[in-house]
């Protein structure tokens, strides 16, 4: 997952996902009530319903922690179940409203050394529109790679914050580069 799409996950998140593996496994085994909670988790993870019972037992001595694969599986599968009213609020908004970044990224215009206008790193923050947000989350949504997000945000920034949305600079050509961090911000 790359910077911008964990970003937008972040964005759409009011509280973080809970940090242990035994904690998430706990959240799995709630949101799948039931008369067999564990068979469920077993299934959605790829793994018996008896290793599921042993990562979650009491007695220390039958207790087995999970192997590095496992950690990661139980990891995506809390994700993609948490908080799931609260991000479709929240992508909605962003798609009504819009949002802002925050990001540090290599920008400049082409020009000889040592030039104001030789590319250096900026942190920027900046408020994009909720065609942009709209643009970005259909992007991930089609299994857009980090390249195509970064042209999209790039594509937007440049408009914003270089252009003022065609008061100023125009023809100029933005592209990011050595970009370090993207976060977002709904609402």
């Amino acid at each position: 997952m790359g910077q911008i799409e964990q970003g937008l996950e972040r964005a759409l998140r009011t509280r973080p996902i809970p940090s242990s593996t035994e904690a998430r496994l706990r959240f799995l085994l709630a949101r799948n009530r039931g008369s067999t909670p564990t068979r469920k988790v077993a299934t959605m993870l790829g793994v018996s319903q008896r290793t599921v019972q042993r990562w979650v037992s009491k007695r220390a001595e039958a207790r087995r922690p999970p192997g590095p694969l496992q950690v990661r599986a139980i990891e995506v599968a809390v994700l993609a179940r948490w908080q799931p009213r609260i991000r479709a609020r929240r992508r909605a908004q962003a798609g009504a409203e819009g949002f802002v970044v925050h990001t540090r990224a290599r920008f400049g215009f082409a020009a000889p050394a040592g030039s104001s206008d030789d590319p250096r790193v900026r942190w920027i923050t900046q408020d994009l529109p909720e065609e942009v947000a709209r643009e970005l989350f259909a992007a991930r949504d089609a299994g857009a790679g980090e390249q195509q997000q970064t042209v999209i945000l790039a594509r937007a920034l440049g408009h914003a914050y270089f252009r003022e949305w065609g008061r100023r600079a125009h023809g100029l050509h933005v592209a990011f580069s050595d970009v370090e961090f993207a976060d977002f911000s709904v609402g």
